[in-house]
């Protein structure tokens, strides 16, 4: 049976060692690193899709615990498949719910067939086991699932990392014997370990030994430093397939993407963009802007005199500013906007410094305009 999700190598940096790929789904294709939006409940918060195309996304993530809670997993079916109910053709991510059900839940009971909790909405008892999240998934029809994982805290003792990782394994064979559409939906096996070397090893290898289209590194930007997660991906990532994917759970900050990328990374999420620009901050060609700050309540520039999306091209940070500080939603949608449209563009730019080979000047060149001081322990 000819897998639903193919990875193909394009080209590695020869200053760096990243990859340049392109990722084949029943959606549409696309060139990698790459950044997908997150839209938690079918929506990327205050986009439309009209909009996200308009910015080049061509991969965005949804959630199966949130869907499953609202509006269901039937009615998304019914709909004809999250594609057909949020009215978006390009490929589709959703995660297994296990990192919310670990984060969003106090009330929260592991054993062996899978993990009881309380609904974060109105209390409610539920249950979710690796055969769920397989049904959920498969009826929302995503391009590619993730398999349902226990995504441990940081730090965790050795003893507990033991014990998580072994589950994660077993949950994850589970999770092949349940997924009833093999031939459409690509599932996507996940990493876990912490910071402990010996464990990632472990996790990567029983994954691995399972032949998935795909493979996540979890349990990253947990809390961490970002020295720890760099030490991480680079002794994980070389022990997963050069010939699949490898997808980073949960990081969107421009120095973890590039960084990531430099160490064998190829897809990115986190709603960090989104998040960040309800807030009234944006990112910037040199560093964040809080543009509800009152010294832009007079100051007719665009937020990024060298970006060229939509915002920056008809909108003023004094504009903005006033929409945000009297809490009208254009305002949150034109920050939304313009964080993705940057990091969309940063990853576009990454792609192309591969190319060219010459990833880590390109690194050195952006970490110095953003403002950001790291060394750089592989010395490019």
């Amino acid at each position: 049976m000819e897998q639903p999700i193919r990875y193909e190598h394009i080209k590695t940096c020869k200053q760096t060692g990243a990859r340049l790929g392109r990722v084949h789904t029943p959606h549409g294709s696309f060139e990698t690193p790459i950044f997908m939006p997150v839209g938690t409940l079918a929506t990327v918060k205050t986009m439309s899709p009209e909009e996200l195309h308009d910015m080049n996304a061509k991969i965005i993530l949804s959630n199966t615990y949130h869907l499953w809670l609202r509006p269901g997993a039937d009615i998304v079916q019914e709909a004809g498949g999250l594609h057909k109910f949020m009215n978006w053709d390009g490929a589709i991510l959703t995660d297994s719910g296990g990192f919310q059900v670990f984060s969003l839940s106090d009330m929260r009971k592991i054993e062996e067939e899978g993990v009881h909790f309380r609904n974060h909405l109105n209390g409610e008892k539920l249950f979710l086991s690796p055969e769920g999240a397989m049904e959920i998934q498969n009826k929302l029809g995503s391009d590619i699932m993730m398999a349902f994982d226990e995504c441990p805290p940081f730090p965790a003792t050795e003893e507990y990392m033991k014990k998580s990782v072994e589950r994660t394994s077993r949950w994850a064979e589970r999770c092949l014997e349940a997924h009833k559409r093999p031939d459409v939906q690509g599932l996507f096996g996940i990493v876990q370990g912490g910071e402990y070397e010996e464990f990632r090893k472990q996790s990567a290898r029983d994954l691995v030994s399972m032949d998935f289209p795909g493979y996540a590194i979890g349990g990253l930007s947990v809390g961490e430093p970002k020295d720890v997660m760099n030490r991480v991906l680079e002794f994980t990532t070389p022990l997963l397939p050069s010939d699949k994917p490898r997808y980073l759970m949960g990081v969107g900050s421009p120095d973890a993407l590039i960084d990531g990328a430099i160490r064998g990374i190829d897809m990115f999420d986190c709603v960090l963009p989104t998040r960040i620009a309800r807030n009234g901050t944006c990112m910037t060609s040199s560093g964040r802007l809080v543009v509800r700050n009152a010294k832009y309540a007079r100051d007719f520039g665009p937020i990024d005199p060298n970006c060229d999306c939509h915002v920056c091209k008809n909108y003023s940070r004094a504009y903005i500013r006033h929409l945000i500080k009297c809490n009208e939603t254009f305002g949150f949608r034109l920050t939304t906007y313009h964080n993705l449209h940057f990091l969309l563009k940063l990853m576009e730019h990454v792609r192309n410094a591969i190319r060219e080979d010459r990833l880590g000047d390109f690194r050195e060149e952006f970490f110095e305009a953003y403002g950001l001081n790291v060394p750089n322990p592989k010395n490019f």
